[in-house]
């Protein structure tokens, strides 16, 4: 476990690669925010977590099984890493923040994956669009 990284995953360097591509701007892991968010777009007011589907048990996908060794330990944690992401998720909230979350196997259909973010985007009525690319008239 050890090896398992918590920055800089393959599914967290594709949202960051569809972001750009949208001509989003963004900043990655801000310190003093609660929960550790991956994205965080601050005109929007928008954090986005890229979460593992086996780790925070992203319901009804193949990635998210349960090991058939030590059962209770794994369903004890489990069960803590939905809890804290719920909290942290609330924390956020009620510092006026919008919180999605991408998970992994969104990130596998990289077609599937700007619609998604596009969707999140567009939820956020009323914010100004972030965008690198500007046009000259």
């Amino acid at each position: 476990m050890s090896r398992i990284r918590s920055k800089d995953t393959q599914p967290e360097k594709l949202v960051r690669s569809a972001l750009r591509r949208l001509g989003y701007r963004f900043r990655t892991y801000p310190p003093k925010l609660p929960g550790k968010p991956d994205i965080v777009i601050a005109r929007r007011r928008l954090l986005i977590f890229v979460h593992g589907c086996f780790w925070h048990r992203h319901r009804a996908c193949e990635f998210a099984y349960t090991p058939k060794s030590r059962v209770s330990f794994w369903q004890k944690k489990f069960r803590e890493n939905v809890e804290r992401d719920r909290k942290k998720a609330n924390e956020l909230k009620k510092l006026g923040w919008r919180v999605s979350v991408i998970w992994e196997c969104e990130t596998k259909d990289f077609a599937r994956l700007e619609r998604k973010i596009r969707s999140i985007l567009r939820s956020s009525a009323g914010r100004p669009m972030q965008s690198s690319h500007r046009s000259i008239t």
